[in-house]
């Protein structure tokens, strides 16, 4: 009797110490990897398919784009991605504050729409041929335009400020 309650003991200390090092390896996996949170199949997530913390890749036409930047995990890695997409926008409000949701136009020289999304946060990266482009952009009821030239080589950037106050 006493034999069979040692060795319940035992294997219920086995049970527990194999757990705990299953969940501190996992953790340590994680933190290894430098991905925190989500799946690979959370859009908004950091942890996705891209990894290094942008959000989803996201197709319209010939047009690859990626939006966010809510998180601070997020926005950093759209800050530091910035130079390596030919087109980047951010759209802030007063005192600096991001916005979200702001519907973003982008036609050629020849009046044609290559890409209308809406933005999940303050940044938008996209990759565009190089050429001339106006990009319009709606928060709220506010609409704005700016003019923009894609280079060859390197980046463009165009800022969107609204006062929503």
């Amino acid at each position: 009797m006493k034999t069979q309650r040692n060795q319940r003991s035992i294997v219920a200390a086995a049970v527990c110490a194999a757990l705990t090092l299953g969940l501190a390896g996992g953790a340590y996996a994680q933190q290894a990897s430098e991905v925190t949170g989500g799946t690979t199949t959370d859009e908004t997530s950091a942890g996705n398919a891209n990894g290094g913390g942008l959000p989803q890749i996201q197709q319209q036409g010939d047009v690859s784009f990626v939006s966010g930047g809510v998180g601070l995990d997020e926005s950093k890695a759209l800050q530091q991605a910035q130079n390596q997409w030919p087109l980047s926008l951010r759209f802030t409000g007063p005192g600096s504050d991001f916005l979200a949701d702001v519907h973003v136009r982008v036609v050629d020289a020849h009046d044609g729409e290559v890409l209308s999304a809406t933005s999940r946060g303050p940044y938008m990266l996209l990759k565009l041929r190089p050429g001339r482009y106006t990009v319009h952009a709606q928060y709220k009821d506010r609409d704005q335009s700016r003019a923009v030239t894609v280079p060859a080589k390197g980046s463009a950037k165009a800022a969107f400020y609204w006062n929503t106050q």
